[in-house]
């Protein structure tokens, strides 16, 4: 089911709808390559796009509201937990927050557990240009309260593309 080759992997996880997709269309500079919508749970597998045939983005389904039934919710959960908890390539993690809401609980639940875990995370605060200049700054106040330094993202302006790409390549490789 995962690719079997080896390559790195860098995962982005978050909220149903908070821009994982359009994130990685983005970075990429492909409208196209990860599915968006506007409705959440569209993302409902793990997604793999090898990029320029060296690593992988990996595309998970979104914690929070979709409408599923439970037991995908649960199936969801499971397949996660076991992507995050096994996978050896997996190089880092950018856990994705929409810039308008801050931290939730399952957030913050999943910074937990990537640190527990010794897990290489980024946090990348999308949707920042719905916010005007003044909330922007509360919220990535807000953010760091938690001890990161969230990275501003818009994926209508493309803000912060060239610092998240920055923030990839200076990750270390998996032991």
């Amino acid at each position: 089911m995962f690719p079997a080759d080896r390559l790195r992997e860098i995962a982005f996880l978050g909220r149903s709808n908070v821009g994982k997709s359009s994130l990685i269309n983005a970075l990429t500079g492909q409208k196209k390559l990860a599915f968006t919508s506007g409705t959440p749970g569209r993302t409902q597998t793990i997604n793999f796009y090898r990029i320029d045939g060296s690593f992988y983005f990996v595309d998970l389904p979104g914690y929070g509201y979709a409408r599923v039934p439970p037991a995908y919710l649960l199936e969801w959960k499971k397949l996660i937990d076991g992507y995050l908890q096994s996978r050896e390539t997996l190089e880092l993690s950018c856990l994705i927050l929409d810039a308008r809401r801050g931290w939730m609980e399952k957030d913050l639940e999943l910074k937990r557990w990537l640190e527990h875990h010794g897990r290489e995370y980024l946090v990348i605060a999308t949707k920042i240009d719905k916010l005007s200049q003044s909330e922007q700054e509360r919220g990535l106040r807000a953010l760091r309260q938690e001890g990161v330094e969230p990275l501003p993202f818009s994926a209508v302006t493309g803000r912060g593309v060239r610092e998240i790409w920055q923030a990839i390549t200076k990750t270390p490789r998996p032991r």
